[in-house]
Parts: structure tokens; sequence; C-alpha cells
């Protein structure tokens, strides 16, 4: 069975920061078939403010943002969100990841902050950075 995933926020950035982590490469690897990313409209809306944010840091433009993002909705799985439970995490403003998780039925939540991810595990979503990721899926060892 293919895992299906959630990524936060802050592995878009840095996958679009540099070219050499295992952000860059997990992006690289969507629509392989190795997995099957999750996104609902409030999430994909998070990403849009931070990338804009986070565009000149990034080097691309409004445009280049708008192209991923339109890529990413493209061969992302969109989850409608029929339940709120929140606040469930301690950062009120993470809780609609856990949300597009749980609701598309993830096994895993790719984030840097782990922490902030602890009671995932309770609802069966269970928090991984990039790199724990890619070996789980056998990119690499």
């Amino acid at each position: 069975m293919t895992p299906r995933v959630v990524l936060d926020t802050n592995v878009l950035v840095a996958g679009l920061r540099s070219r050499r982590g295992a952000s860059f490469r997990l992006i690289s690897e969507i629509d392989t078939g190795r997995f099957e990313v999750c996104v609902s409209v409030p999430l994909v809306l998070e990403y849009e403010a931070a990338l804009v944010r986070h565009a000149r840091s990034l080097g691309l433009s409004r445009s280049d943002l708008g192209d991923f993002l339109d890529y990413l909705c493209a061969v992302a799985r969109r989850q409608d969100i029929f339940f709120l439970w929140r606040p469930r995490l301690r950062d009120p403003g993470d809780d609609m990841v856990l949300e597009a998780a749980v609701a598309g039925g993830c096994s895993h939540l790719v984030t840097f902050n782990l922490r902030d991810f602890e009671t995932g595990d309770v609802l069966g979503v269970r928090a991984v950075t990039p790199q724990s990721f890619l070996r789980i899926i056998g990119v690499i060892e």
C-alpha cells in the first residue's frame, strides 16, 4: 500500500530553499508513486502565505511559487475537513496540518517540528522528519 503523507509548511520552505537537503529530495519524489501527498484548502493557503513570506530568501518569484503550488495541488489528494477538534496541539496553527493528515488517512506527517505533533500518534498519524520518511519509503538508507 502506498503511504499517504501531509507535508508541514517548514518542509516545503526548506526544500525550496536548498537543493542539498532531505526536504528537496522529498519534494523531488512527489508524484513518483512512492507516496501520496494529501492537502486541504486551509493547508494550501498556509503553504501559499508562508512561501510568499519567504519568496525573497527562496530566490523565487510569486509566479514560480504559484506554479509550484499549482503542481502540488494537481498531484495531491485534496481532503475535505468535516471535523474540527481544535485546539489539539500546542501551536494552534499546526492543527490544520494534523486535520488534513487524519482526514486523508495518512500514516505520516512530515515535519521538522516533531515535538509539536506528539499527540498525532494518538490519532494514528506518526510525525517524522523528511530524512526519516525517505528511509521509510526506501529512497535513502
